[in-house]
């Protein structure tokens, strides 16, 4: 493994004062002490045994699609973001996660716990970070992705920074296999009548999402073969917004695939409410009784690879529940 550029070399040109006015409000010390701290942080990594020694790189990584990736790529991060749900850590990433620490939330990173860290590597997203990306290159090297969810390019651009290209290159190969394995299945299994159409439902307190090919569910669900009908193929960007009821026919498709977007009283009283009406009973996937409950962590919120073979597995779950109706 090369060894990275010292954070000490960004942080020697790092005025102190202008990390210390960008931490967030939350996790900001009284104005004296905070600067005494960073100083003092600033002097003990421009320390000569730190900067000669030889390490492995110290990761953080800023995003949930980055730190899922990481883990796939057997790297345990230094500091990582707090996840959307489930908090702090998402269930399937807690066994290789524990006690790395906490940054604060995605759209706001503690920069002050970040140079405690002393990264040399921190993985950020130009569509969360752009505005703190001349901070964060004074604190260690920043690898920007361009979108939060493009798992595949996110998994090949940190496994080249890591020096971990083989097992980004298994993990490409293992997820190819298994999403022809599963595709030709599912044309197998429904013979003419695949390719099936899908909508992908998220239901929240007051309004219903439905994700389109370009999301990151999506994308897998139209890897694998299925189709939005003609309404979803028309629309653009990566989800319709339904704010009502009689909007409901827009998502009719032969399946849904239905993840409540929190565990609130007031989201799953919305979707008792939906079940409920006329409109939702008189739909193809309702009818015909292929509506699956799926989680969100996985389909919206992972965005890496690891997230991608939990979805997988769902459509796996559902595909064996139809093969037993037949």
């Amino acid at each position: 493994m090369p060894i990275l550029k010292p954070t000490a070399r960004a942080l020697a040109t790092c005025p102190v004062t202008a990390l210390a006015d960008h931490v967030p409000e939350a996790t900001k010390l009284a104005s004296p002490a905070r600067r005494r701290l960073l100083l003092g942080l600033a002097a003990s990594l421009l320390s000569p045994a730190w900067a000669g020694a030889a390490h492995q790189p110290r990761v953080v990584t800023l995003f949930q699609g980055a730190t899922d990736t990481a883990v796939a790529l057997g790297v345990t991060p230094v500091g990582i973001v707090e996840s959307w749900q489930d908090k702090p850590v998402y269930p399937y990433l807690r066994p290789d996660l524990a006690g790395v620490p906490l940054l604060g939330l995605e759209t706001q990173p503690s920069l002050e716990h970040i140079v405690q860290l002393e990264p040399d590597i921190i993985v950020a997203s130009r569509f969360r970070h752009a505005r703190i990306e001349p901070l964060l290159a004074r604190i260690g090297r920043v690898v920007m992705l361009e979108d939060i969810y493009r798992f595949r390019e996110t998994l090949s651009v940190m496994a080249q920074v890591l020096g971990r290209e083989a097992q980004a290159e298994a993990w490409l190969a293992r997820l190819d296999a298994r999403i022809r394995n599963l595709g030709t299945r599912l044309q197998k299994h429904f013979d003419d009548r695949w390719p099936l159409t899908v909508s992908l439902l998220d239901i929240r307190a007051n309004e219903v999402r439905s994700y389109l090919p370009p999301s990151f569910g999506g994308s897998i669900l139209a890897a694998l073969g299925f189709r939005w009908n003609a309404a979803s193929r028309r629309a653009s960007g990566v989800s319709l917004k339904l704010s009502g009821v009689e909007s409901l026919p827009t998502v009719d498709a032969d399946v849904f695939f239905v993840m409540l977007h929190s565990r609130s009283a007031a989201v799953a009283a919305h979707y008792r409410r939906l079940q409920a009406h006329p409109l939702w009973q008189r739909m193809a996937a309702p009818t015909q009784n292929r509506v699956w409950p799926v989680e969100a962590v996985p389909w919206v919120l992972s965005g890496g690879v690891l997230g991608v073979m939990h979805m997988l597995d769902d459509v796996e779950h559902w595909l064996a529940h139809e093969s037993g109706r037949a």
